[in-house]
């Protein structure tokens, strides 16, 4: 009988998987490669690729362990969730920038008290 593992999961464990795949994702992201190279590098499927990045919690551990050292040969879980490599750190340099724009005239006037 094949059993759902979402449903299976307590709330906060379902979330915690889904954290991982937020983190494999964006530490992929980062470092540049695309779904289709890292499930080719990790012997993978895209779609359980696609379910990793989702936090589909019934994959193997295995798998999640192939699919990091393909993105990021080298790394650990403990690693990806301090979160110091340096792709993710740029990334999240990137991210933070945002462009100040001027106010318009209305937008001047509606300041002045």
């Amino acid at each position: 009988m094949k059993v759902d593992q979402a449903a299976a999961l307590p709330k906060y464990l379902h979330e915690q998987s889904r954290q991982l795949g937020e983190l494999l994702s964006r530490l992929r992201i980062a470092r540049g490669v695309k779904q289709t190279e890292a499930a080719a590098r990790a012997g993978l499927s895209r779609n359980t690729i696609y379910r990793l990045e989702h936090g589909d919690p019934g994959l193997a551990v295995g798998q999640i362990l192939r699919y990091l050292e393909a993105v990021a040969p080298g790394t650990t879980l403990e690693h990806l969730y301090a979160q110091k490599d340096p792709a993710l750190l740029a990334q999240a340099a990137r991210e933070r920038r945002t462009r100040v724009r001027s106010l318009s005239k209305a937008e001047l006037d509606e300041l002045n008290f």
